[in-house]
């Protein structure tokens, strides 16, 4: 079965990892959530044991719902009798966008009516309403037009670990302190032999969720006690019985051999005594110091390792001030240096603040406060460079300041078109003949990855020259975008046989590093390091980008696909079906994985709709009797693969498209490009079979308006 795991923003993948830790089979991240595969045991082991999930919703039904008359009516026909008795409690949350039904209450109150009345109908009673403990809590959510009605296992949100008696002014959620403590890899630290930290405490959220974790208490055992987390008559008592009682044995272990490694301390003598009522409650008086202290006099840590977290005030009902932060800082370089720390700052600025340097950052929602989570490790600085080695040449200093003029022209643009990846300078100065391409973790936009490809010199340049000018363009690189070493790719690209064009020299390395990044509501895995290509071509962004506007409903065929970023446009767009081809089994795997990693509607997109054919293209379409709506045809220039026949797109530029033409459905639509410069489309043969209209200036970026040779395109229609 599929079930679904709401989270906070921001804590997607963290989860995916928890599920699938826990034994489910299949575990895709969506927004604010996680579309899971697995039985109902699974399902209810993770309301036992989610550290991280709100609420574990497992599906009744999913119907059309374009009003309120089809919400009662496809809610009432379902068998209410095997779901839950006439004599006990129910409550629904409904969540509702779009215009079919625009209140959510009102569209709780049409679930509620129809269960009532289907029930009074066939016993002459009915279930009573309690929002507060229902016997069975219904969740509701109505988007496009379409419903789900789901049981709320965990019978509510499950970041209530039932051990919070006192609370400060702004109280942190205990799945997003877990969120903290994962981020900051804490289970791995105590593991270790470390401890635990937290100058800022509060009511102690971050000090007992640590300790508890180190204990191995699931979460679900002091937030259900040993009342079912659902009552509802589906609900698998005997499984949630076992895994209870196994659950209580791990528990019983793992307080017997906590160690005494958790600090936490606050200026505010009321917020030590709600941490304190909450730490007992937890059954952790013993376990954690809660003292009163001054941030500022925080004392020299004698344990070698450990973790600090940290919640600093950024609430608009709390003082939010940088120098707060600048204190922190300072006090945890000097007390703990050699620590690891996970700080959950009110935005990037106020991180920046802290002075110290990240080497994580992750966006997460706090509510609807966006926060900026910031991870060091270690906390001590290394020593600055030698101003005078850092200080940039008159030629890097030029092409810094190229570099920034580039970013102030392209920011409005990439603003307004949530451009993420981008084309930052390409040869602008004709003596610095390189490209520099910029990449952004999708999950943390701050996270800045480059990759730099270098245009191979004209032999008469002498070595040295072109050795120091490189430099310069790597250094020139860092200092705008201030990025570490380990995070630029370098390369050096040269002409070969037919155009094509291959990478000499560094960048190149089995190294395995890959990051998602995003592109409109695509996510797509890059690799910088390995190949000569990053599996990103970004001058195709406005193509892409067409494909997704155009593929809603349509059957989509991506020849030569490579790693199949058109595809996974296609398919979060809504298409009906997409079939993609490329000779490399590489490739294939690449885009299976950029497909699992993505959404259409909040569903995980995979199955037989989406279909990966391993085969040389052309010979492959000239077999093939299928129909499409949209085919995207992006051909390499030259191709000599031992697996299949040479292939020159100058030369079978026809044929192939003569091909693809006669697999399109009638009215049907095909973009077809190349990068070879010297390319000639032969206008009157295909002028014989298609409606062809160039448009390349159409499709061509605004990074990449330097170049407007950088691809040619086409759009045919079959006459």
């Amino acid at each position: 079965m599929k079930f679904f795991a709401s989270c906070a923003k921001g804590l997607e993948y963290l989860l995916t990892d928890e599920l699938l830790a826990l034994g489910c089979a299949r575990a895709t991240a969506t927004i604010a959530g996680v579309n899971v595969e697995g039985t109902l045991e699974d399902a209810q082991r993770a309301v036992l044991w989610s550290r991280l999930a709100s609420r574990i919703l497992w599906p009744l039904a999913e119907f059309p719902c374009e009003d309120e008359h089809a919400l009662y009516r496809n809610v009432a026909v379902l068998p209410w009798r095997e779901h839950l008795d006439e004599g006990m409690t129910l409550a629904v949350d409904a969540h509702v966008s779009g215009d079919a039904i625009t209140h959510a209450r009102y569209a709780a109150q049409r679930v509620k009516d129809a269960v009532v009345d289907t029930l009074r109908e066939a016993t002459g009673e009915r279930p009573s309403v309690d929002v507060e403990a229902p016997d069975l809590r219904l969740n509701l959510v109505v988007r496009k037009g379409r419903a789900i009605l789901s049981v709320d296992l965990g019978g509510g949100p499950m970041h209530r670990r039932g051990w919070r008696r006192a609370q400060g002014e702004a109280p942190l959620k205990e799945n997003l302190a877990a969120a903290v403590l994962l981020r900051g890899g804490w289970p791995q630290v105590y593991a270790d032999g470390g401890a635990l930290l937290d100058p800022m405490c509060g009511s102690g959220t971050l000090m007992i969720e640590g300790a508890l974790m180190a204990a191995d208490v699931a979460p679900g055992l002091l937030r259900h006690g040993d009342v079912l987390p659902s009552r509802w008559l589906g609900f698998d008592e005997k499984a949630w019985a076992r895994m209870y009682a196994q659950a209580h044995e791990r528990e019983r272990a793992g307080r017997g051999a906590l160690r005494d490694v958790f600090d936490g301390s606050d200026s505010d003598p009321h917020a030590i005594r709600a941490a304190r009522e909450n730490a007992t409650a937890a059954g952790l008086r013993d376990a954690i110091r809660f003292d009163v202290r001054d941030m500022a006099a925080l004392p020299v840590q004698s344990v070698p390792r450990g973790l600090v977290v940290c919640n600093p005030p950024y609430d608009a009902r709390l003082a939010a001030d940088p120098a707060l932060y600048r204190t922190l800082g300072a006090a945890l370089q000097r007390a703990v240096p050699g620590w690891r720390a996970s700080l959950l700052c009110g935005d990037a600025t106020l991180a920046h603040a802290t002075g110290l340097r990240a080497t994580k950052k992750y966006q997460l929602f706090n509510g609807t406060l966006e926060c900026s989570l910031i991870v060091c490790d270690p906390l001590r600085l290394a020593p600055r460079e030698d101003a005078q080695a850092r200080a940039l040449s008159d030629g890097a200093q030029m092409l810094a300041n190229r570099l920034r003029k580039n970013l102030r022209n392209l920011k409005s643009w990439r603003t307004r078109e949530a451009v993420e990846c981008f084309r930052a300078y390409d040869a602008d100065l004709p003596e610095y003949a390189a490209a520099i391409d910029v990449y952004s973790e999708a999950d943390d936009p701050d996270a800045i990855w480059l990759h730099v490809q270098e245009y191979a010199a004209p032999a008469e340049i002498p070595e040295a020259d072109v050795r120091r000018r490189f430099g310069e363009v790597l250094a020139a690189a860092r200092e705008v975008f201030g990025v570490p070493r380990e995070r630029v790719a370098t390369k050096t690209r040269v002409r070969g046989k037919g155009g094509s064009k291959y990478a000499q020299g560094a960048g190149l390395g089995p190294r395995g590093e890959t990051f998602v990044v995003r592109e409109g509501a695509a996510r797509l895995r890059v690799n910088l390091f390995d190949y000569l290509d990053t599996g990103l071509f970004l001058d195709h962004r406005p193509l892409r980008q067409r494909i997704f506007r155009e593929a809603r409903g349509r059957r989509f065929l991506n020849l030569f696909c490579y790693t199949g970023a058109a595809t996974v446009q296609a398919a979060v767009g809504g298409a009906a079906s997409t079939t993609s081809v490329d000779l490399s089994a590489t490739y294939l795997q690449w885009l299976s994985d950029n497909l699992q990693g993505n959404t259409f509607d909040g569903r995980a997109i995979g199955g037989d709709a989406h279909r990966l054919v391993q085969a040389d293209a052309m010979a492959w379409l000239e077999a093939d009797l299928g129909r499409y709506d949209l085919i995207f045809c992006d051909p390499p220039t030259f191709s000599n693969s031992a697996r299949a026949d040479d292939f020159d797109i100058q030369r079978e530029h026809v044929r192939l498209l003569r091909a693809a033409v006669a697999r399109l459905s009638q009215g049907g639509i095909l973009y077809f490009s190349n990068n070879f410069r010297r390319f000639r489309l032969d206008a009157e043969a295909v002028s014989a079979f298609a409606d062809c209209e160039d448009i390349s200036a159409q499709t061509i970026p605004q990074d990449f308006a330097r170049n407007p040779r950088i691809h040619q395109a086409w759009r045919l229609q079959a006459l």
